[in-house]
């Protein structure tokens, strides 16, 4: 098969390792772009104009005829609000199109890694999440990502699932990004206070994914759901304070308010922090706290007051 010319490919030694990330354009596909570059085995990234995976002819034809040992599912439908009025493309993408992935995956023998999301579980919760706790998802975004992950565990491909929350990076449109302009523009600032979670940066988990690929000791007995995220604990207005004042935008006030005053067709969970003990305990990772990792992406994107 003939590669399309503006399909990235990092490495050109093979070492039967072939890893086919989707969703390459967003902020996770970008992240392991960048945390890929030093590998010595072959990665193959692929957003809609190289790869449809809602096709399943497509992507299993894909898979099958570069020889893919991994893939890495950055894809998603992300926003939130719309789905609930988009649900037919959010079903698309968020669970037939995982579906295609991991039946592909089961022919190939390959390794899925797939990434979920906090909003599979009500956040009705006052102590984190563990990956044993019964999801119980209030938005069609949220039921549509757990409707991917029960495909997945039906296929009876080999995965892991990473659940995370708050998602932010240099790259795409985010929180962090969103902050550091309005932050800048305006003299005032609402933001709610009454939901509660753990910011991740993208680089953080694109590193836990690539150390995982690089060390090449996946086993059958780390197959399952991980939860990760940064560590600690914060509202989205102590996220909004603290970039705020990294960057030095002092001249905004910023206020805490009820989510009740930005009325929204998605009740969003008012407790989504994740347990993260079993993926440092399987992996041996430290977990960066999510205030130093702010600081790395602020100074990558270069607004960040020293």
């Amino acid at each position: 098969m003939m590669l399309p010319s503006c399909l990235i490919i990092i490495s050109t030694i093979m070492q039967n390792k072939v890893i086919l990330v989707t969703g390459a354009n967003g902020q996770l596909g970008n992240e392991m772009r960048q945390v890929s570059q030093k590998s010595q085995k072959t990665y193959l990234f692929t957003d809609v104009a190289e790869l449809d995976i809602t096709d399943k002819q497509a992507v299993s034809r894909f898979v099958k005829e570069n020889g893919v040992t991994t893939i890495v599912n950055c894809a998603a439908y992300t926003q939130v609000d719309k789905a609930e009025e988009d649900e037919k493309n959010a079903w698309l993408l968020n669970c037939s199109a995982t579906n295609n992935l991991a039946e592909a995956a089961k022919e190939q023998k390959a390794l899925l890694i797939h990434i979920s999301t906090d909003y599979v579980f009500s956040g009705n919760k006052c102590t984190p999440y563990v990956e044993e706790d019964l999801p119980n998802p209030y938005s069609i975004y949220g039921k549509t990502k757990l409707a991917g992950e029960e495909m997945i565990q039906k296929s009876g491909c080999h995965y892991m699932i990473f659940r995370t929350s708050w998602l932010y990076s240099e790259y795409g449109n985010n929180f962090v990004k969103t902050m550091l302009r309005l932050t800048k523009e305006k003299e005032l600032l609402n933001v709610v206070f009454d939901q509660v979670g753990t910011p991740t940066y993208a680089a953080d988990l694109a590193k836990l994914i690539f150390d995982i690929l690089e060390k090449n000791e996946w086993k059958e007995e780390q197959e399952g759901i991980y939860h990760f995220s940064n560590e600690g604990v914060c509202s989205w207005y102590d996220f909004a304070k603290t970039i705020a004042a990294f960057a030095g935008h002092s001249n905004c006030k910023i206020l805490p308010c009820d989510s009740s005053q930005f009325p929204s067709k998605v009740k969003r969970p008012n407790f989504s922090v994740l347990d993260k003990r079993k993926v440092r305990n399987t992996f041996d990772w430290d977990i960066p706290y999510w205030q130093e990792a702010l600081v790395r992406c602020l100074e990558r994107l270069s607004v960040l007051c020293k």
